[in-house]
């Protein structure tokens, strides 16, 4: 046995040193080749952008191209010659998959390099990314299954099975539909939001009271950025199945309102000059809205709401907290008698003691927001 290996490693010492030095031949030459390139490319060429997404997938894949080229020259009575062209065909189909699916990945980067956000026409960049990144990944997914079937294929023995698995086509495709059926579900939910666009990349959105932005999409899910820093990670289907509320559909605009509680003595006047002020001084507010309403006149005080606009979600939600504190700390400064209070009235009765009055009390009760305090 040993002297059969002893051979086997002589017959192989000529080939595996001439494979070895075309290999690292070819791996220097397209190391030249890829500096050259980047040379005399600019680094937002597309054909640069191309290239660097990938260089790697593209080195290993020449690579393996000249290793199987010299397998295939190599003499038919070498040991072990037929598994190792066969390890290298898979190998080859492997790194040219990776290969293709960075490239594909690159068309990604190169369509939204050439459509950058731009003043006013922000809608249109965000909607051709959303629509971008959905495509690529399915692409991306396609060009994983035929490399897939393609490394399969290279073994024998799924080729024989090929006219079984080809006569129960049917039955199995019943099976594997039922068995995949979420992520077909969530992959035709993405082409369906990909081409309707309910909501784009930096959308914000209130999904299940959940104040968040949309930071990545895939193939099956959405990543939503809280606004507290914490990902909301929440399949395709759930937006075409819910309800959701998205607030920079059409526009980034938001409206806000500030709901104050005063009492019924409190003249309103101040109130809405010195919102105005405050307005005028925020650096938050665009200019657009100013709203002062009594919308509620409840049995102990007016609720007076404040409506203001911004230029965004996050603009409006500090100038609602702004306009809050300096209308409470007015209030509070100006007009503290005018807070919020609950109305008793005083009744005197002299002679009793406060066991009798409690007894009273407990029996024959005020009616609601009257006390009756005796001494």
């Amino acid at each position: 046995m040993l002297e059969s290996i002893e051979s086997g490693l002589r017959a192989w010492l000529a080939p595996a040193f001439s494979a070895l030095l075309v290999v690292l031949a070819t791996y220097i030459i397209y190391r030249l080749a890829l500096a050259a390139a980047r040379r005399f490319t600019e680094s937002d060429a597309v054909a640069r952008i191309f290239l660097e997404a990938a260089a790697r997938a593209l080195g290993v894949a020449v690579s393996l191209l000249a290793l199987n080229a010299v397998l295939e020259a190599a003499p038919d009575a070498l040991p072990l010659l037929p598994w190792l062209q066969r390890i290298a065909s898979l190998l080859l189909i492997l790194a040219l998959t990776w290969a293709a699916v960075r490239c594909t990945s690159a068309i990604g980067d190169v369509i939204v390099r050439l459509n950058p956000v731009l003043e006013g026409e922000w809608r249109r960049a965000r909607k051709v990314e959303t629509q971008t990144r959905f495509l690529v990944r399915a692409l991306n997914i396609i060009i994983v299954i035929l490399g897939f079937g393609a490394a399969l294929m290279t073994f024998e023995s799924v080729q024989q099975l090929g006219a079984s698995l080809l006569a129960s086509a049917g039955i199995g495709g019943i099976i594997l539909g039922f068995a995949a059926r979420p992520v077909l579900t969530n992959l035709l939910a993405g082409m369906q939001i990909a081409l309707t666009q309910p909501f784009r990349i930096d959308d914000v959105l209130n999904v299940q009271d959940e104040w968040c932005w949309v930071e990545e999409v895939t193939a099956t899910y959405v990543v939503l950025r809280v606004w507290d820093l914490r990902r909301l990670v929440v399949p395709l289907q759930w937006f075409i199945e819910n309800p959701f509320q998205n607030w920079s559909r059409n526009t980034a605009d938001m409206m806000g309102s500030v709901a104050v509680w005063v009492d019924y003595a409190m003249p309103v006047e101040p109130l809405r000059k010195e919102f105005s002020r405050l307005l005028k001084e925020a650096p938050q507010w665009d200019g657009k809205t100013e709203s002062v309403q009594v919308t509620e006149a409840a049995e102990r005080a007016l609720q007076i709401r404040f409506l203001m606009s911004a230029p965004d979600s996050s603009q409006a939600w500090d100038l609602r907290c702004a306009i809050r504190e300096g209308l409470v700390s007015f209030v509070q400064e100006n007009y503290p008698q005018y807070l919020p209070r609950m109305r008793a009235q005083m009744l005197g009765a002299s002679g009793w003691d406060v066991e009798k009055q409690a007894a009273e009390a407990s029996l024959n009760p005020e009616p609601e927001g009257r006390a009756s305090l005796k001494p």
